[in-house]
């Protein structure tokens, strides 16, 4: 009862972190419900565009360049990335799970190449979220600072995914996933599409990694470790939680999923398990969704 109480006493304090991860675990999830929901590809080409976004970021603002330009550059970057794992898998002709192993693996090296070592700090600059822009702004509106900086390229990124998907290539790209044969019959290349639709899921992956840097102000190469896993935990906890949902979009359901995701795991620490623990918990939260998801399927079909 009183280790109740003391998390209930701790909760506020708990908020605005929960806040800041999830809401760069949203931009991460809108790269997997591409892959995953839309494309149907497990891409493991996440967990190293995730640190790619990073390196890229963290070696720019060392060197003077807007750390809000670096954003863009980390995501452009995670956009080669995706075009290098379509490439294998279209031209040559490569599983799709092969296709994201063989970029991830070769991506390490490069992200080990760009930032000159496995841990870069960027305490010594300006950076996103501490400037001098930042340090006039009120003393009451400073602990938010983060949050709302977060939730701004948050919203600029799940709008123009929403406006993108709208269009026709953001319908022939729902297609390539569901009916590979509708594209086909309308004279599209289906390798095309499922290209761009890795080089735009990546690229949100990186921004992602890159906002991640920015806040914790430093690179690390192992940051990318389980990316995936993550992205995809927030993508079924917000599909299934809000299938029935009708007036909220995938893109909605899956930033809601990555809060909700990382309320858990605070949740967890919280209550007494170690930080080093957190990808046990990751992991035994994904393998809960996936059964709960499972139990579900089974007793629909049964009603129907």
């Amino acid at each position: 009862m009183s280790a109740v109480l003391a998390y209930f006493q701790m909760l506020p304090g708990l908020v605005p972190g929960i806040l800041e991860q999830g809401l760069i675990y949203g931009i991460l999830s809108l790269g997997l419900l591409i892959t995953y929901r839309i494309l149907d590809f497990p891409d493991l080409t996440v967990d190293g565009s995730f640190p790619l976004g990073a390196a890229v970021s963290a070696t720019l603002t060392l060197q003077g360049v807007p750390p809000a330009l670096t954003l863009l550059c980390g995501a452009l970057c995670g956009a080669l990335a995706g075009l290098v794992t379509g490439l294998i898998h279209v031209k040559c002709h490569v599983r799709d799970l092969l296709s994201g192993i063989i970029t991830m693996t070769g991506l390490y090296s490069i992200n080990l190449r760009i930032a000159g070592k496995a841990n870069l700090p960027i305490f010594s600059v300006e950076t996103l979220f501490k400037n001098s822009f930042t340090k006039s702004l009120p003393a009451w509106i400073s602990p938010y600072i983060n949050i709302l900086v977060i939730l701004l390229i948050l919203l600029i990124a799940k709008l123009l995914l929403d406006l993108f998907l709208r269009t026709k290539a953001g319908y022939l790209l729902r297609a390539a996933g569901d009916n590979a044969a509708v594209v086909t019959t309308l004279a599209k290349d289906q390798g095309t599409v499922k290209i761009i639709g890795l080089m735009i899921a990546n690229a949100l992956v990186a921004l992602a990694g890159a906002v991640m840097c920015q806040q914790q102000r430093f690179f690390d190469i192992s940051m990318g470790t389980g990316t995936m896993v993550i992205g995809l935990a927030s993508v079924i906890i917000g599909t299934n939680l809000f299938r029935n949902a009708r007036h909220l979009r995938s893109t909605t359901m899956v930033v809601i999923g990555a809060i909700l995701y990382r309320a858990c795991v605070s949740i967890a620490i919280s209550l007494g398990l170690e930080a080093s623990d957190m990808r046990l918990i990751t992991a035994v939260l994904f393998l809960l969704i996936l059964v709960a998801g499972n139990v579900r399927r089974k007793k629909v079909r049964i009603h129907a």
